[in-house]
This record gives C-alpha cells, structure tokens and sequence, in this order.
C-alpha cells in the first residue's frame, strides 16, 4: 500500500481530514519544558498525546529541527507518531540536482511523505517521487502573500505558471504518490487547480493563523475524500498562555478544526 492509501484508512478511522504542523519553535515552548534534554520532543509528546484522536497527520517543519538536538527530537517526534498510527509528513520543501537530491530523498527513511519544490524541474525530485510508497507533496500555489510573484505570472500559453506545475505534477504521477500545496487563501485558485487535476490530493495549509477559507479547503483540497487540511500554530500554540495545562488547548483546538471542516465533507 501506499501512501495515500494509509492516509485514506487514517481519514476512515478518525473522521478527519485535520493535519497538525509540529512547529516547534524554541522561542514558544512553555518555559517549563525548557530544562527537558530535548524540549522540541518533550512538547510535541504532548501534543502528540493531546490531539492524535483528531489528527489525519501530522506535519512537522524541518526549518524548527535543523540542529543536532533538533534532528534527534524530530526523529522521536516521527517514531512517537507512528505509535499513535499517525503518518507524519515532512514539511522540508527539497530538490536539488543529481546526487544532493538523493541525499535528501532519504528524508523519507523515516517519514511517510514530503513537501518538495518543483523549481528546478522534475530530475530535482525524481528521487523523491521514485519512493513508490512515500507521498509527495509539489508546491504549487502557496498561501503567503509573495506567492504570486511568481506562481501567478502568465505564460505564453495563457495559463499562470501555477497551472503549469500541476499539468506537469499530473503528469508525474506514474506512481499514484503525487499530491499539490494548494493554500486555502486563494479559494478561487483552489477551485480552478481541482477542476484542473481531479485526481490529485491537495495538501492545504493556511486554515488556522493565516485565516483561509475552510469550506473551499474541504470541498476542492480532497480527491474522493483523501486530503489533508494543515493548522499548525493555531492548534499547537493554542494554549500559549495555560501554562502546563497548554496541551488541553491543543487538543481542543483540534478537535473544533476537525468538526468546522467535517461540517463540509
């Protein structure tokens, strides 16, 4: 099986499409786990614990754990996950040329999918998309606000360049592993890239702090009901300011996310 299979039983199995970003940023972790060995693990434990009933995925940021200590807790976070039978997939946005993109295909030794960048063109992420069982996430349209500097720019063809990457994405989908970063702050654009590629399960981010549209995110981001909607600050930080009780917020937050979004499966 693969990974959009697993990820569909997960969906089934929680009734949701909810993925958690396990941005452990250091500057935000309560001051009380702060004297723990690995304070990025020691938080996403808790959350872990807090919110896997409602989580689809979870979804760490390599940019929090690209230190010694970082790498080692990301790797407890990830084994720690697969206990609770939650796929974890690796927000690390990669591609590279020839032998330094294999290096970081191996990424997906321990995570079950990825986000990588299509910039460089498909040889910069065939070994990530080679990974028959791993998924694989193209950015396409992002949700920050410099987005369309570039994805938006219109080609000779008439089409923004948005829409050629995931022509292309559905194209390189030989392996049924491919998926798009589509933001939920451009509803239109998500509409249009769904009507585009039918088939292709769509990573939303930008639902939580960033304030995008939830209805749009559920009914254009799932391909026959597999996809997967990301909060991660508004879920994780949720209870910032409750002390060592911030877990409970947490897994409230999720479980209100989960049942918004479920209001329009």
């Amino acid at each position: 099986m693969g990974f959009f299979d697993d990820l569909s039983d997960r969906i089934e199995k929680v009734d949701s499409v909810v993925s958690v970003g396990l941005d452990a940023d250091i500057d935000r972790i309560p001051e009380h786990l702060l004297d723990r060995g690995l304070p990025r693990w020691a938080f996403n434990r808790r959350i872990i614990d807090a919110t896997h009933e409602h989580a689809a995925a979870y979804k760490p940021n390599a940019a929090f754990y690209e230190d010694e200590d970082g790498w080692r807790s990301l790797r407890e976070t990830i084994a720690y996950a697969h206990g609770k039978d939650v796929p974890v997939l690796l927000d690390a946005k990669r591609a590279d040329i020839g032998n330094t993109t294999r290096q970081y295909a191996n990424l997906l030794d321990d995570a079950d999918a990825i986000t990588v960048n299509p910039y460089m063109g498909r040889d910069s992420i065939q070994p990530f998309l080679a990974r028959e069982d791993k998924g694989v996430f193209v950015l396409c349209r992002t949700s920050n606000p410099g987005g369309a500097d570039l994805q938006s720019l219109e080609l000779e063809s008439g089409e923004p360049l948005y829409e050629r990457v995931a022509a292309l994405c559905d194209l390189w989908n030989e392996n049924g592993n491919v998926g798009l970063v589509v933001g939920a702050t451009g509803p239109q654009e998500l509409e249009n890239l769904r009507e585009q590629v039918p088939d292709l399960p769509f990573l939303v981010p930008g639902v939580g702090a960033q304030g995008g549209d939830a209805e749009a995110a559920v009914e254009y981001g799932l391909a026959d009901g597999v996809g997967l909607v990301n909060s991660s600050r508004g879920i994780i930080f949720a209870g910032e300011d409750h002390g060592e009780d911030f877990d409970k917020a947490a897994g409230q937050a999720a479980k209100r996310l989960k049942n918004r979004l479920n209001q329009y499966r």
